[in-house]
């Protein structure tokens, strides 16, 4: 099927029409980079669900988000680059247009499940374009009005617009999951988007329910959560726990009978928690979360859809974040305006097997705080130079974890052409003035 006639398809939405809209779930864990799954070599954790909808479908290669959580949320959702529209850390522009609106006003039903962590009050997710939805941390992290509470064992969260406080044993991303299954159950017969940013596998590490030491009593009567990062043994538990949530999702489709109907995606929102350590393809990996190497920015990138996306497919594009909303927006046949002002491009076309235009450079602009003295990085890279606005520049096959810049004086013709290039992409894209503020 080719993309041309996928979106004729997909633009069908009266009464009459045999051929539905299609559904999408977009599924972002919550800091697991690529190294944790068997599909990119991962060996240190069990995830078949995930590796086999790689296996059967696309596996993106050369995916990079922002290496933190609120960068990425915003610029997922939004379709633009954090220097356009960055506020703060757990904060979002309320006049962003989100992906949700615009789901919800081509007329799909729409839910998001997981980790908010944007700001705002109980009606926010709703403004934003979610006609319901299950999370943690909107106005409050967990129970009563601390501000930071436990969000797996007993947890504290916000379901359409109510604070929900759980006490017999419940397991957070169990509660999420359930509601993500139960949306899915009552709208079977009409086209929906789920965006699930999963609440898994952030730190503190802790067991799941599968771990032989889970106690559903745990910091039942507690309304913070447990300090530092845990034991990495949970964050291997909490890893396969995202695997079997995903393959509940899958069944539900499946049982529903509407799996031949539904682009699944899966992706994260950085990469693993620093410190952590994983075996990929016989090496040792550690997590770089908050840091602008590729520890810290790439992730996995899964797209699946029985019949429509080939199977077997290994893609070695620069994916940026602001490539999502065009893409779904492509695939559910909704027209993009220039009044969006959209950074990214389609990967549509990718999807169904086709040649996509996409550039061969990427560009990132994430400050945590929107403080230029604080935690961030501006650059923009190719699979092989990477180059920052501060002037440094990484030949990334040579020096993968960017120990060594390449001094001024020993640059080529070749690597002085790349960072001409480079540092003109950063140039077009920065936010004027920050730098001086």
């Amino acid at each position: 099927m080719s993309i041309g006639s996928l979106l004729v398809i997909s633009a069908c939405t009266g009464p009459d029409e045999k051929i539905p809209r299609p559904n999408i779930i977009l599924i972002m864990s919550d800091d697991q980079g690529f190294e944790t799954l068997g599909a990119y070599g991962g060996q240190s954790y069990r995830t078949p669900v995930v590796d086999k909808l790689a296996e059967s479908g696309i596996r993106f290669d050369s995916a990079h988000a922002t290496p933190v959580c609120t960068p990425t949320r915003v610029q997922i959702m939004s379709g633009k680059y954090n220097s356009r529209n960055y506020k703060g850390f757990g904060v979002m522009d309320p006049e962003i247009y989100t992906f949700g609106n615009l789901f919800q006003d081509a007329g799909y039903a729409t839910f998001i499940g997981g980790k908010w962590q944007l700001g705002g009050d109980l009606d926010s997710p709703g403004e934003f374009g979610f006609e319901e939805y299950a999370l943690w941390q909107v106005t409050r992290r967990g129970r009563g009005e601390n501000p930071i509470a436990n969000r797996y064992p007993n947890p504290g969260l916000a379901i359409n617009g109510e604070k929900s406080d759980f006490f017999d044993g419940e397991y957070g991303p169990d509660i999420i999951n359930e509601h993500v299954l139960d949306f899915i159950d009552r709208h079977q017969d009409e086209p929906f988007f789920v965006y699930y940013p999963m609440i898994l596998p952030h730190w503190p590490f802790e067991p799941t329910p599968d771990s032989p030491d889970w106690d559903p009593e745990a910091r039942r009567e507690d309304s913070e959560e447990r300090p530092g990062k845990g034991n990495e043994t949970y964050f291997g538990d909490m890893i396969e726990y995202i695997d079997k949530l995903v393959g509940q999702v899958i069944y539900k489709l499946e049982e529903s009978g509407l799996r031949d109907n539904t682009l699944v995606i899966f992706t994260s929102d950085n990469g693993t928690e620093q410190g952590v350590t994983s075996l990929v393809n016989g090496e040792e990996f550690v997590g770089g979360k908050l840091n602008s190497t590729d520890a810290g920015t790439h992730v996995p990138l899964i797209a699946n859809w029985p019949g429509v996306v080939p199977g077997g497919i290994v893609n070695d594009d620069l994916i940026c974040f602001t490539y999502f909303f065009p893409t779904l927006a492509d695939i559910a046949g909704i027209e993009i305006t220039e009044e969006m002002e959209l950074d990214g491009q389609s990967i549509a076309p990718v999807l169904f097997g086709e040649k996509a235009n996409l550039p061969d450079w990427l560009y990132m602009w994430w400050y945590r705080n929107n403080d230029p003295d604080g935690p961030g990085d501006e650059f923009a890279r190719t699979h092989r130079y990477k180059y920052y606005r501060d002037g440094r520049l990484f030949d990334l096959y040579e020096d993968p974890l960017e120990k060594k810049p390449i001094l001024s004086d020993e640059l080529d013709d070749k690597q002085r052409k790349m960072q001409k290039k480079l540092s003109e992409i950063i140039l077009e894209y920065t936010r004027p003035g920050f730098y001086n503020n």
